[in-house]
């Protein structure tokens, strides 16, 4: 069963700027109902949405337009610098109908491929969509990743999924693979480029020489004319 929590909000008018909001400590937000039918601006306050986030819930109870409604976080946007939470949508669901919602992946265990080959894990996938009743929901799901040889790989379609949960996410999608480590070469130098390079040197250090040379003796010249003066 999904956990669930409930929530403080309070409905939002037209007049209410998000910017004054933020300077307050409040969210602006947004809830649409699951047939589509019905929006209402709400605010809330940034810590009951930390208290939210703590609580490990994925179905929330919120008092909105009047009543108790069941709803999930469809989308929250950040603050580009600072992450602070900018804008929230709530989306209402019936608990009886399935719903599409990404969870996030755990990758568990360490592989073979990387502890005795010497490969490179990568994990490109962070969260698998999957359709499920909103009571259905989990929290997370694991991917075991401790078998797993150099040149093997995991996709979507290898996970063992509870009954309960279909998967949405492309079958093919990879999860998690072990590649060879990247191994950087140097470039080569030519032994004729080598050698120019360094006869070009010596010259230039050569002459540099014989202009400070002749640099002194213009120097010194000039020394012994004034002090003769």
């Amino acid at each position: 069963m999904a956990k669930e929590y409930k929530i403080e909000i309070e409905k939002r008018e037209l007049s209410e700027k998000a910017k004054y909001l933020r300077h307050a400590e409040g969210i602006p937000g947004v809830y649409y109902s699951h047939d589509s039918k019905e929006s209402i601006l709400f605010k809330m306050n940034v810590s009951e949405l930390r208290e939210a986030i703590k609580s490990g819930a994925q179905i929330f109870k919120v008092s909105v337009g009047g009543k108790l409604r069941d709803v999930i976080f469809k989308s929250v946007q950040y603050h580009p610098v600072t992450d602070a939470v900018q804008h929230i949508d709530l989306y209402g669901v019936n608990m009886d109908v399935a719903i599409n919602i990404k969870v996030p992946l755990v990758i568990i265990g360490e592989c073979i491929g990387v502890k005795e080959d010497g490969g490179v894990i990568s994990t490109p996938l962070t969260e698998l969509e999957i359709s499920c009743l909103p009571s259905n929901i989990p929290q997370s799901i694991e991917v075991d990743i401790t078998e797993l040889h150099l040149g093997d790989s995991i996709q979507a379609e290898n996970l063992t999924l509870d009954d309960t949960l279909t998967l949405v996410t492309s079958p093919d999608s990879t999860i998690a693979s072990v590649t060879h480590a990247a191994i950087e070469i140097e470039p080569e130098v030519e032994e004729d480029e080598l050698g120019e390079g360094i006869e070009g040197e010596e010259g230039e250090t050569e002459e540099g020489g014989e202009g400070t040379a002749e640099d002194s003796s213009d120097k010194t010249g000039d020394t012994d004319s004034g002090d003769s003066e």
